[in-house]
């Protein structure tokens, strides 16, 4: 009886775990990727991830992953060289 009711709660658990990961993904998935140009003026709080540039000697595209000072999630692309070149 014990173990039944055990297992019927890691159930449930894992259950809400995965509700809350795809909610994440989807939430990842409606933000509109936004163009970083020299006029833009971004309210950056606090950076979540950056894409890490190719190993390539070019310019490239990379994005950044950031909330606001209002708490709300954006995707910023912009413009970066690759990891690539060597100075010599």
């Amino acid at each position: 009886m014990k173990v039944s009711m055990l297992v019927l709660a890691l159930c449930g658990f894992s259950t809400l775990a995965l509700a809350e990961e795809s909610q994440t993904q989807v939430t990842a998935q409606q933000t509109p990727v936004e163009t970083y140009t020299y006029n833009s003026h971004p309210d950056i709080a606090r950076v979540l991830s950056v894409s890490q540039p190719p190993n390539v000697c070019k310019v490239v595209p990379a994005r950044m992953r950031y909330e606001d000072s209002h708490g709300q999630q954006h995707i910023m692309s912009y413009l970066v060289m690759g990891n690539g070149c060597s100075n010599g």
